[in-house]
């Protein structure tokens, strides 16, 4: 028994120490940070330095890099530091940086994540990922090459998404025999760049990631000139953007409502700026109903202070409607709400923007339907120049206008990344396809407001005695849209009720005779039929469309305009080899001859719905049989 009790006294002593560790760790700030530039000016060699010097690299994680090193032909028993990030395989095969690699590592005063982003074009949408989480921005440059393209092009992108403090660090010095000279011209050629895009203030800094020159320590015997601070000692001091946050307003999305039984309903969610303190008045936004904080709830109990980055749940005096998306805010200094804006976008899909198509656009805890305009110009990130654009391709930036279909909770992106930093995502897939910085809302946007009128669509509907609808055919060119449209129309008319005919050919006589038939075109001009057709229904009409509509994207955006249960969509399922042999229009033998270009079914898709509330196959049944089953359907 006796033998076994110094076990039990260092097993206590040991836990004391790993408490004591992890209560000084705990306390500790994060920087996030990441590190971009050119092809090979040694970004991912830095990081590898840094988590070497820091020593969080395990011994076998040691041996198999030194093994490495070896194989790739490292001199004498150099490391070649970057084999440690670069985890792709094609990575290493090609000695380029393609994903983003993250990495942790700690000193003594501060914990880091940092984010080794490529410095390719093309892979633009990575580095930007990268950066919009991040507080800092390394910015290396290679001593023997200076500033080029690519620093240029990191540079503007950091500072587009908002990262305010700049590290610009000039690599491989040893290859210049640390002359002085060169990195004095080096950093001023990049301060007169940087003053062009809006940086005001950086940190220079002469490194070698190989070597270790002014890494951990500075200055280092070979650059005696330096009197800066080492890498390390500058990452360590820097201001956390966080103690920034806490002297801002008070903001807090929504992100759900906490309601575990009928004693207790708080708002949860993080804050994003500002403090909050029982007693302090608060306004819901965009309401503005006002109320005050009764208590402020956390994992850990009642709190007497809350402050930005702590996820918490507040309890109101008052009961007041607020709900996931609203904005929890100081009550004398409340964000804007709009529904217009204008922002930089940056696209990150294969598959072009297309103005007018509608999209998820999810701001904070907000998620709203939004189309994006023509954008006013696109941005040359190699050159900052304004280029004319009718959209963006992958990885393209460009500032464009932005229309919600309801007003969101917002602030400038300069002012808040939290209320002005927004990703766009595709309805049919579900994926991300871009980011979106807001600037501001636009004037139109505040001075145009919904008129309250008296009449309802109800009383319209009553008056006329019939439920209001909107049947929209969709089919291929031939498939029979319209002569069922008008079958279906006739039928309605001999029993009273009252409707209206939209033709797609009709309306481009009028309404849409400006559009032509590109994709952007295409979704313009079932936007247009949508808004009106919706107009009719609130007018208790029975409206019918007929268009190919070959996009769903867009006839899920007429839906969505809808109340529940009103919108028919009514698939004219008719094979494409029948169509074309009915060509009356002759357009099909255009189109295969090149005379006719876009043309559903032949040079452009036509996307068939997946679940319509009716389908009709024209191959089994008459327009009659067609028409009657429509009907039926609707008044059924």
């Amino acid at each position: 028994m006796t033998s076994t009790e110094p076990v039990y006294q260092a097993d206590a002593l040991i836990a004391e120490d790993i408490d004591a560790y992890l209560a000084q760790h705990q306390n500790k700030t994060l920087l996030r940070f990441i590190t971009c530039g050119s092809v090979d000016d040694g970004k991912s060699t830095l990081i590898g330095r840094l988590l070497y010097d820091s020593k969080m690299i395990f011994e076998d994680q040691l041996a198999a890099l030194e093994a490495d090193s070896k194989r790739v032909g490292t001199q004498g028993d150099a490391i070649d530091f970057a084999l440690l990030v670069d985890g792709l395989a094609a990575e290493r095969e090609q000695g380029i940086t393609i994903d983003v690699a993250y990495r942790f590592f700690t000193t003594e005063k501060r914990k880091f994540i940092v984010a080794d982003t490529p410095g390719h074009e093309q892979y633009t949408r990575n580095m930007v990922t990268g950066a919009s989480t991040a507080d800092l921005a390394v910015i290396l440059i290679d001593a023997r090459k200076g500033v080029l393209t690519q620093t240029r092009r990191h540079s503007f992108l950091a500072h587009l998404v908002g990262i305010r403090h700049i590290v610009l660090a000039v690599n491989k010095m040893d290859l210049v025999d640390y002359d002085q000279s060169t990195f004095e011209h080096i950093v001023a050629d990049y301060r007169s760049f940087a003053k062009s895009i809006g940086i005001t203030d950086f940190t220079p800094i002469p490194i070698s990631g190989f070597k270790g020159d002014n890494i951990t320590n500075a200055p280092s015997p070979n650059t005696p000139w330096y009197d800066g601070p080492s890498l390390i000692n500058h990452l360590e001091t820097v201001e956390v953007d966080n103690t920034t946050a806490q002297a801002q307003p008070f903001r807090m999305p929504v992100q759900w409502v906490n309601r575990p039984n009928l004693d207790f309903r708080g708002f949860s969610g993080l804050i994003t700026s500002g403090t909050v303190k029982p007693g302090d008045a608060v306004r819901i936004v965009p309401s503005g109903k006002t109320s005050t904080v009764k208590s402020i709830v956390s994992f850990d109990g009642e709190l007497d202070e809350a402050v930005a980055g702590e996820a918490v749940t507040i309890c109101l005096a008052d009961e007041v409607d607020c709900s996931r998306g609203n904005v929890i805010a100081a009550a004398g200094n409340p964000p804007e709400s709009a529904d217009q804006f204008e922002a930089n976008i940056i696209w990150m899909s294969d598959d072009d923007l297309i103005p007018g198509r509608a999209y998820w656009l999810k701001l904070a805890t907000q998620t709203v339907s939004a189309t994006i305009a023509q954008p006013k110009y696109e941005i040359d990130v190699n050159s900052m120049e304004h280029l004319a654009a009718k959209t963006l391709k992958l990885n393209g930036i460009g500032v464009a206008e932005v229309t919600t279909d309801k007003p969101i909770v917002f602030e400038p992106y300069e002012a808040s990344r939290s209320l002005g930093g927004f990703i766009l995502i595709d309805k049919l897939t579900n994926a991300t396809v871009g980011a979106g910085m807001i600037n501001f809302s636009l004037r139109r946007a505040q001075n145009v407001h919904w008129q309250a009128l008296e009449i309802t669509r109800e009383q319209h509907a009553a008056m006329k005695n019939q439920k209001p609808a909107v049947l929209w055919f969709t089919g291929l060119s031939g498939s029979g849209k319209s002569t069922i449209a008008n079958m279906v129309e006739k039928k309605l008319h001999r029993m009273n009720r009252h409707t209206f005919l939209l033709d797609g050919d009709n309306v481009r006589h009028g309404l849409n005779k400006d559009l032509g038939f590109t994709e952007a075109d295409r979704i313009e001009n079932i936007r247009r039929v949508g808004e009106v057709a919706k107009l009719m229904a609130d007018a208790g009409l029975i409206v019918i469309t007929a268009f190919i509509s070959p996009f769903r994207a867009e006839r899920e955006m007429v839906r969505a305009m809808l109340p529940e249960g009103e919108f028919f969509e009514i698939h004219i399922d008719t094979p494409l080899e029948v169509a074309e042999a009915r060509d009356v229009k002759g357009l099909y033998q255009k189109a295969r001859e090149g005379k006719l270009k876009n043309f559903t079914g032949i040079d452009s898709p036509y996307e068939k719905p997946e679940n319509p509330e009716i389908r009709i196959d024209t191959t089994a049944m008459t327009v009659e049989q067609a028409a009657d089953l429509i009907i039926d359907r609707l008044l059924g």
